[in-house]
This record gives structure tokens, sequence and C-alpha cells, in this order.
């Protein structure tokens, strides 16, 4: 069997669908194995800890990956905000149970083979082909573990490979299944359908009061007024301190003569390149060019297309090859070069746009400078400031005798929900992240002293809770108005679903959908092009076209149109059953479908093996590692 499992094993189909897995249990969370269990590490599969090393380990690594693809940096907190701290800890307990399963079986994996997987990794190949040693530590850097310690994660990831590609290479997709996916798939229909004009096909009479009374009884869930909280809420931010910091003229002026290239902007024009085989080949397009022909045509000569050939606007210190960035940069607007032998290759360039550069001189630019000075010099009073409000809290201060002596934003809000709004229905807190403080506000409580909260932007908030206000029933008299609303929209909705299932009734009995337009108030009868499952025509929704796929020819239907303010009727007035499947689409469909079945196996064998194990989490060292509040609840 081992045998079996080794000969199966093939590294990087098992790789991608892992990391499926891992999305699907990014998906469906890991609150289930939430217990408030014992101290001493983040969790404990089987026999196996989770610490708190190797979880942050693998946050951070999350982070790094998400930020690369984003091209900006993520921070902590939108990666908390998102979730991520959830993904990592359920990847973290998709790997242990299956590397302990891998244990159980005596897989092995040797140093020679270890040696020979590294050797062959694109990860640490030079520009030869070879196996480079500043990429492998290149690696180890950004990884942030010792080559002894990533030798043990890299074999522990091989073995656990070994097991889950040998579990899904065996998956065979059966051509039933291909068959039935693309009847589901490709399967067309086409319907004429029209939109009831509620304002015109339909009338609300005006409620009376005991008409709104029984409505508010019937519905006071949709009446309350939500929990609440009041709160004081101190805020330290970059520019509140720098508001206390003076720039002279003098140090501003010293800044931008060393710095005075920032604020200039350099010559830069747009550029457009034709490469060529040879410099035989680029001297006779350009003859070609100076006889007429345009530069376009000589590009399309050598197979290029317009955006093959546009550079865009560069600067010189943009142009990688130094004898193309002279040449570009000494040509008059609209002339061509001559042939350039770059470094890579033969090339004309063309100049379409000069933007000359622009020198600011020190006035124009002085408040940006003092800006970009005081900026710098928040940034580093920024800790000292932070210690002294964390000094000021453990002496007993208020938030409110803090502000006024460190001269920081102190808030008193009276009354806060948990999206953010006051009774009144405006934004409670004003601030650049109130989500961060909203959450920290209803994860604490009267008299809990709650840890600084750092916001998206940099800064830092802190707050105490003065009163919890639970949630009530509004009273009537003060929602009158909104259960109007609600009785008229509710009323409304009625009549035209009673509309639009007398219509379908009458087109069912062959009515002419253009009669029944005119009953629904609507100005015309639409027919759409064919459309398949996936696809929603203009004019209906997604509900009418699920709908729309489980009636028979000449059958009406209906269903609320994407806003939700009316019905779509629509008759179904042809069916075209999905064409056969060609080879190339047999081929990719198998593929679509073999990876589901072995993600969906993955997840089954690690949901089975969690189970099997016992999974558990210390929910409060968890939260304590993820910066959430401690508490005894179950997740």
């Amino acid at each position: 069997m081992l045998d079996a499992l080794r000969r199966g094993s093939t590294g990087f189909v098992a790789k991608l669908l892992f990391a499926l897995l891992v999305l699907s249990f990014a998906i469906w969370g890991v609150a289930d194995v939430f217990t408030g269990w014992g101290r001493g590490s983040l969790a404990k599969v089987g026999g196996s800890d989770i610490r708190l090393e190797d979880y942050q380990r693998a946050f951070q690594n999350e982070i790094n990956i998400i930020s690369q693809q984003a091209g900006k940096r993520i921070t902590t907190e939108q990666a908390h905000a998102a979730g991520l701290d959830n993904r990592v800890m359920a990847q973290l307990i998709a790997w242990s149970a299956v590397e302990q399963h891998a244990n159980s079986l005596d897989l092995s994996l040797s140093d020679a083979a270890l040696a020979e997987a590294l050797k062959n990794d694109q990860a640490f190949k030079g520009p030869d082909g070879k196996f480079n040693r500043l990429a492998f530590e290149n690696v180890l850097d950004r990884l942030g573990v010792s080559e002894r310690g990533f030798l043990q994660l890299r074999r522990r990831d091989e073995l656990r490979e070994q097991l889950t590609s040998a579990l899904i290479n065996g998956i065979a997709v059966p051509d039933t299944i291909v068959e039935v996916t693309n009847a589901w798939r490709n399967e067309t229909r086409i319907a004429e359908h029209f939109a009831i004009d509620a304002d015109k096909a339909v009338t609300v009479p005006a409620p009376d009061d005991a008409k709104l009374k029984a409505t508010y009884e019937a519905s006071k869930a949709s009446f309350m007024a939500p929990e609440a909280r009041k709160l004081a809420l101190l805020v330290l931010s970059i520019d509140q301190i720098k508001k206390g910091i003076e720039i002279s003229d003098a140090d501003a002026q010293a800044s931008y003569d060393d710095t005075k290239k920032d604020y200039n902007t350099p010559e830069r024009r747009r550029v457009q390149q034709i490469a060529f085989k040879d410099k035989a080949a680029a001297e006779a397009a350009k003859k070609a060019i100076a006889g007429g022909k345009s530069f376009g045509d000589a590009a399309k000569d050598t197979g290029a297309k317009d955006s093959d050939i546009d550079l865009g606007l560069v600067t010189k210190d943009r142009l990688i090859d130094p004898k193309i960035a002279d040449a570009v940069f000494s040509l008059q607007k609209d002339a061509v070069s001559d042939p350039v032998e770059g470094r890579f290759a033969t090339v004309l360039v063309r100049v379409t746009d000069i933007q000359p550069k622009v020198d600011r001189t020190f006035a124009e630019v002085k408040t940006q400078v003092k800006d970009k000075l005081a900026t710098k010099k928040a940034e580093g009073q920024l800790q000292s400031v932070l210690d002294q409000v964390e000094d000021q809290r453990s002496a007993g201060k208020t938030l409110k005798e803090i502000g006024d002596a460190l001269k920081l934003q102190f808030f008193e809000i009276p009354e806060v929900d948990r999206a953010n709004k006051a009774r009144n229905g405006q934004p409670a807190i004003m601030i650049s992240d109130p989500t961060a403080v909203v959450n920290a506000a209803f994860n604490s409580g009267v008299g809990v002293e709650s840890d600084v909260i750092e916001l998206s932007d940099g800064s830092f908030a802190w707050l105490d809770v003065l009163d919890v206000m639970a949630a009530k029933q509004k009273p009537f008299e003060e929602v009158k108005d909104q259960v109007k609303q609600f009785y008229l929209t509710q009323e409304r909705t009625r009549l035209v679903t009673e509309l639009a299932n007398k219509l379908v009734e009458r087109a069912d009995k062959g009515e002419a959908m253009a009669a029944l337009a005119t009953a629904g108030g609507a100005a015309k009868v639409e027919t759409t092009p064919a459309f398949n499952r996936s696809t929603t025509p203009q004019g209906m929704s997604r509900d009418a076209v699920v709908r729309a796929f489980t009636l028979a020819k000449g059958k009406a239907g209906s269903a609320p149109d994407s806003n939700d303010k009316t019905r779509i009727v629509f008759k179904v007035t042809e069916i075209t059953p999905a064409p056969a499947v060609s080879d190339a689409q047999r081929t990719t469909m198998t593929s679509e479908l073999r990876n589901a079945l072995a993600d969906e196996t993955l997840s089954e064998y690690v949901l089975a093996l969690q189970k099997q194990l016992g999974t558990h989490i210390n929910e409060d060292e968890f939260k304590k590692a993820t910066g959430a509040a401690t508490g005894d609840q179950t997740q």
C-alpha cells in the first residue's frame, strides 16, 4: 500500500488542490472546533500541538502572499477583518491532521529525495536554470526560518503531498457526468417577457390606524431599537500630532535643497518601438517608412499589434537599454529613429508625444515640503505620545483628561449601534476606521479597560464603554411613519404577486403576451436572445432565468426583478438542447470536474481525520494571538 502511495505522489496536483481545500476551510470557518480547552498552545490536533510561533509564521506568510498579489501592503487589521486568522488556523489544522496520518502509515522521505526536490524547485533556480544558493537564502529570509528549520518544514510538506496526491490521483470522471454537465451548462432558451409597472397596474389604498397597528403588532421585530453603547473615545493620529509641530522656512529650504529632484517632473515621452530579427530587416523597414508606409503598418509586417509596439509615456530611466533610451530622448516629435542595435534586439523607435520636464521652485512646493517634514517628525513622536497615553491610563486618568492634557481628539459618543448608527440613523463615529472601534466596543463592557486599537490608517484609539443600552421595542407612535411605509411596501408586493400569478395563468391558457403586458401596465413585450443557465439577458433577473429552466416550452412563469421592486412575467418560446461536446470541450470539462471531485475528496478526507483525531482550539489563547477580545463564549 505504501509503495502505491509513493508511486501515486505527484506533488504539484496535490499542492494545487490542497490550496482549494484551504479555501473551502476559509469559507466554512473553524468555529465548530472552538471548545475553550487548556493552555500552553493555540490548538491541539490529536497528539500534536499547534504553537503560537507556527500560527504567526503562517499568518505572516499569508499576508505577504496576499500583499504581493494585491500590489500593496495588507495590514494586520485588514487581514483579521477579512477572516485570514480563521483561514490560517484551518490550514494548520488540516496540515497537522494529514501529517499525523502520514506518520501513522510510516511514510518517509530520504535525504537524497529531499535534496533532489529542492534542486528541481523552480523557486531556487538562477538565470542559468541551476540551483542557486542565493535564491534559496532569500526564501529563508522571507520565511524567517533557519536552513534546518526550512528543511524540516519542507520534509513535512513533501510527506503530506505524498499522501494527498495519492488520494486524488485515482479519481476518474465518467463520460456520463461530462454529458450531463454539458447538457446542463449549454442548453439554451428564448423567452418573451415584460415587467409589471406597479404604479399603473395596482393601487394600494391608504391604511387607517387600525391596519397600521395590526401591521406593527404582526411585525414588531422590524421596529426594534438595536443594542447600543455610550462611549468615550480618544484618538491618536499623525495628523493630530502634526498640528503641534512648526517647521521653519530655513529647515524647509534645506530639505528642499537636499531632495529637489523629488519635487521635479522629468521629461517624459510617448514611445512606439518595433523589434526586428536583424539590422537588415530594420533598415528595410526604415526605408519603407521613409517611402510613405506608416509606422503601424511596418509593425504589422513583423507580426506585431498596436498594443505590442506602444511603450507608453516613459521617462528616460524607465527604458532599460541605454542605447534605446539615448535614441528615444534625442528624437524630434513624430520622427523615426535609424536602426538601434540594442542589448536584446535591433529596433526602430518613434516618439509621438513629448512632455517637457518641470522644475518646481521652493516657493511652489514650500507647503508640501513643510508637510512632509512635519509628518516625519510626527511619526518619530508617535510612539512617545502613545506611551504617555498608556502611562496616564495606568495612572487612572479618564480619556477626556488625557485628551485635554496631550491635545488629542476626544469624542463622547452618546449612542452607537453595531452598524455605527446613532438613533437618528446617521453615522455615530466619524473617524477613518469606525468599524474597528465599534467591534472593540461591542466586545467590551462598562468598567472594562480595553486595549489600544490600531486603526487601518496607522492611528490609534482607546475607548471606554460608559453605558450599555439593550435592544428595545420602539413604541408605535414613534415609528408610525415607518410602519405606514412598511405596510404600503408589503401590500404593494402582495398585489403585484397576485396580478403576476393571474397573468401567468392567462398566458398558459394561450392568451397573447402583448395583451397581458397591457394588463400589467408594461409598454411592450421583449424577446430575449438565447440564454443559458449562467447568463442573465437584459430585462430578466437571475430568479427569472432559474425559473425559466424549470418550464416546458410554451409555459409561463414569474419572478422578482433584479431590484425586487416588481415582478417579471415571461413565457418560454424556444428550447435548444446543448450541442455535442467537442474534443477540446471534453478535455476542459473533464479537467474541471476532476479538480472539483478532488477538492471535495480532500475536504472530506481532512474533515474525517479531524473528527477521528479530535481537534480543539484554545479559544482564549487564539483570541490573544489574533488581537481579539478574550471571553468565555464558544464561537
